[in-house]
């Protein structure tokens, strides 16, 4: 497990190298790049600011929730933070399972957690002047699939006793 806040521009073909190397038991690595998108002219440059330790000790405590949760082998979460122009890598996560269902799910998870509830805050700036960004409906529905934990989850009543 592994998280990084970084200022500099990412890697992800080499971090992704890197996190596949020497895995002889690893059976399904999942990784996923987030890109900075232009909305077609009206954003050129993403802020995200964030508190270096605080936001890390968040995510890393999402990060071994997922682990716990997913069966996971190992993970990697690295974030961009500070100025970032359209195309470039804004979030690389990779996660590795012994099974493909466990790291997909494991990834969709901690990106859906990173996008709607990560202490981050993101401001785009474009021609039209500066804005705040706030997780959409979407992102928010798509963050509380997760909230229903499988081992909180009561037993059916044919499943009891």
């Amino acid at each position: 497990m592994s998280v990084h806040l970084e200022t500099a521009p990412l890697r992800p073909g080499e971090m992704l190298d890197r996190f596949t190397a020497g895995r002889s038991e690893t059976g399904a690595i999942v990784s996923f790049t987030g890109l900075m998108r232009a909305e077609h002219g009206a954003a050129d440059t993403l802020y995200l600011d964030a508190y270096p330790g605080f936001t890390e000790a968040e995510i890393a405590r999402t990060e071994a929730e997922a682990q716990a949760r997913f069966a996971l082998q190992d993970s990697l979460i690295v974030h961009r933070h500070g100025a970032i122009a359209p195309g470039e890598p804004i979030v690389f996560v990779a996660t590795a399972a012994a099974h493909r269902r466990a790291a997909f799910e494991a990834a969709d998870h901690l990106m859906d957690y990173l996008k709607s509830r990560a202490p981050f805050w993101k401001r785009s700036s474009g021609p039209a002047g500066a804005s705040w960004i706030e997780p959409t409906a979407q992102d928010l529905d798509d963050a509380a699939r997760w909230d229903v934990v499988p081992w909180d989850v009561a037993p059916a009543a044919e499943d009891a006793g």
